[in-house]
């Protein structure tokens, strides 16, 4: 089978299998899914979810939240994972969106990735996400399952590789909802440690199905915060 062919198939299967597919951080409009983004990294959407609903009812915008101080905001994120330099990211943030875009989360991506705590995994995540635009998130569950389906070769061992490959054979149209697919499957199907193969419509696809997981590809750091 073709990389082409490969594709075509995946495609299909998640096209029928998850025909809605869409992030499951909870948000109301741009500024509170960046916030969220920022928060999801090297944690869950559904800690993310227990934490932000109060979060955004004090701090529903970039103009709030950039009154607010790093002290303030960690009593809210506490439980996520490295809150300290996530409240710090998060009130700069909101102090840059507010100084210098009146508050609106921008659609520059030079300009997005200028923003605290936002890197390109995140950048894509919002231009995908808000905008409908063709941009590929690789987390570590993307990263994960397009090495296991043969998605990416092995000489794919970055992040930021493994999107330029993605984008290349997705279609523009279907990457916003692929980027979707591969979290989803990865999150609840092609787990890390444990996959879900019994239940998994691509496993005859999967050039990892009989491979054992120590051999696989080994996932890299994505974290985005930055120091």
């Amino acid at each position: 089978m073709t990389r082409k062919q490969l594709y075509r198939e995946v495609a299909t299967y998640f096209r029928q299998a998850m025909p809605d597919a869409k992030t499951e951080l909870h948000y109301g409009n741009p500024f509170q899914l960046l916030v969220a983004v920022i928060l999801s990294a090297q944690c869950t959407d559904k800690r993310i979810n227990l934490v932000t609903p109060k979060l955004f009812e004090d701090y529903p915008n970039a103009e709030a939240m950039a009154l607010a101080t790093p002290e303030v905001i960690y009593e809210y994120i506490r439980t996520v994972s490295y809150p300290n330099n996530k409240a710090k990211h998060l009130v700069e943030m909101a102090r840059m969106l507010w100084e210098k875009h009146g508050g609106e989360v921008p659609q520059d991506p030079k300009q997005l990735t200028a923003l605290p705590g936002v890197g390109r995994k995140t950048a894509n995540v919002i231009l995908s996400v808000v905008w409908g635009e063709a941009r590929m998130a690789v987390d570590t569950h993307v990263f994960r399952v397009s090495h296991r389906l043969g998605l990416v070769p092995k000489t794919c061992t970055t992040p930021y590789s493994v999107e330029q490959t993605l984008t290349k054979h997705f279609s523009k149209e279907e990457i916003p909802d692929a980027h979707h697919w591969l979290i989803l499957h990865g999150r609840y199907t092609c787990t890390a440690l444990r996959p879900k193969c019994d239940k998994c419509g691509l496993r005859h696809l999967c050039k990892a199905h009989k491979t054992p997981l120590h051999k696989q590809t080994a996932i890299p750091h994505t974290s985005e915060a930055k120091k």
